[in-house]
């Protein structure tokens, strides 16, 4: 442990819930609901280590295209997450926020979260981010519209990184998709230009504290350049 480099920011990519659920002749919904247990238990194994910012993927841009009846059992789910979960948010000092387009969600489901994030955003154990409604290329649209509205008419980066869903984190120390597939699917785009990246076979259900840990030490052995030289 004493080398241990612990990343300030680990962002996921869940990704195995429907084969999970498959390989054990259950719905895709039941995978998905092992995924939430998945996201308990990596999240007490970063507040563990001490991780300041933990994001999930949880429903991107993309995701509409699958059925209705996967699409609001996902939605019961995080609404189920959130209600079900104050006093723990309180007591762990985990800060809810969220990163994406929400305003094609349910009402309630946006009431809720908005209501989770105004009532921890004083915790300061750790912030957990879960990106809905999120696609990379959807964001840097968003941002230069918000821009080009303000009247800039020469934009520089540090603009665009003002105007991100995600201007109240740092960029990605670690980027984690579990599964074994060994894509980025449209997942912050311009903040992980110098992420490490891990590729885990595991089924996201299947993850927890102890395989965030070991992502963690493989991460620690590793040099991280910028751009740089190696001395």
């Amino acid at each position: 442990m004493s080398n241990l480099i612990i990343p300030k920011h680990i962002a996921i990519i869940m990704d195995g819930n429907g084969r999970w659920a498959k390989r054990r002749g259950l719905p895709r919904n039941a995978g998905h609901k092992a995924g939430i247990n998945a996201i308990e238990k990596t999240i007490e194994g970063a507040l563990n280590i001490s991780v300041k910012y933990l994001t999930f993927f949880a429903f991107s841009t993309e995701n509409w295209k699958r059925s209705q009846d996967e699409i609001d059992g996902i939605f019961d789910l995080i609404r189920l997450y959130l209600k079900n979960n104050p006093n723990k948010f309180q007591n762990l000092g985990v800060q809810i926020k969220h990163i994406g387009e929400i305003s094609p969600f349910p009402d309630d489901l946006k009431h809720q979260l908005l209501k989770t994030e105004k009532e921890t955003e004083k915790n300061n154990k750790i912030v957990i981010t879960f990106a809905l409604n999120y696609g990379g290329h959807d964001e840097i649209v968003r941002a230069v519209n918000k821009i080009i509205k303000s009247g800039k008419k020469e934009i520089q980066y540090f603009d665009i990184q003002q105007n991100l869903d995600t201007n109240f984190l740092p960029e990605p120390d670690l980027i984690i998709r579990t599964s074994g597939e060994e894509r980025l699917s449209n997942f912050m785009m311009l903040q992980i230009a110098y992420s490490e990246l891990y590729f885990p076979k595991v089924y996201w259900p299947d993850f927890d504290g102890k395989k965030l840990l070991k992502a963690i030490k493989i991460y620690s052995k590793r040099e991280r350049r910028f751009g740089g030289i190696t001395q």
